[in-house]
């Protein structure tokens, strides 16, 4: 007899399967955003990605790829994530409270031009809403990687990756992808078009 849970894990990674093999539909917005972030580094402006929990672990990984490289030789790009200086998010969040640990940086350290990324699986995560609103009046570029229909962050978003209906690691999964192929792109036309290498 086969344990339940057990069950339940492989049914899980079958349908993660299932869901990570037709990526064609989020195209469009890979698209947009390799744009976005590509004219924001060729202008001297920089990428700020960020998010919570394992989206903040995704969030300081794509910074990397960026600022350190992806897949090829070529001079570090302006990139980082919002939620890796520890007593910045302690002091804010102490201080104004958690739903503000972002938009407080965003706040200081924004400028008109830059890309922001917000990954939130279920969209509705307070801080990520707050962070974009606040890029928004700044004149900074907002991107949302979201999933579960979008949430609360696509009325602050200028683009939008919105993934699939479900529990969070196969969002995250598809975020996953999905941001490391604008690395690819990024790092591609960087390379090719403005010969950075």
């Amino acid at each position: 007899m086969t344990d339940y849970k057990a069950q339940r894990g492989i049914d899980a990674l079958l349908e993660d399967r299932a869901v990570l093999r037709d990526m064609t539909q989020y195209k469009k917005a890979v698209e947009a955003i390799v744009d976005v972030v590509v004219t924001a580094l060729r202008n001297g402006k920089r990428i700020y990605w960020f998010g919570n929990g394992g989206s903040a672990a995704e969030a300081q990984h794509m910074a990397a790829e960026l600022s350190g490289r992806y897949l090829r030789e070529r001079p570090g790009l302006n990139s980082e994530a919002l939620s890796v200086n520890t007593s910045t998010l302690t002091c804010v969040g102490n201080d104004y409270g958690y739903d503000y640990v972002f938009a407080r940086q965003v706040e200081a350290f924004v400028q008109p031009g830059d890309v922001l990324i917000g990954m939130t699986t279920s969209g509705t995560s307070r801080n990520i809403v707050l962070a974009l609103e606040a890029a928004k009046k700044k004149g900074a570029i907002t991107v949302a990687f979201t999933g579960n229909g979008g949430g609360a962050v696509m009325e602050h978003s200028n683009f939008a990756l919105v993934g699939p209906d479900g529990y969070a690691a196969i969002v995250q999964e598809v975020h996953q992808v999905m941001a490391h192929i604008v690395c690819d792109l990024v790092e591609q036309r960087l390379i090719f078009e403005d010969h950075i290498a």
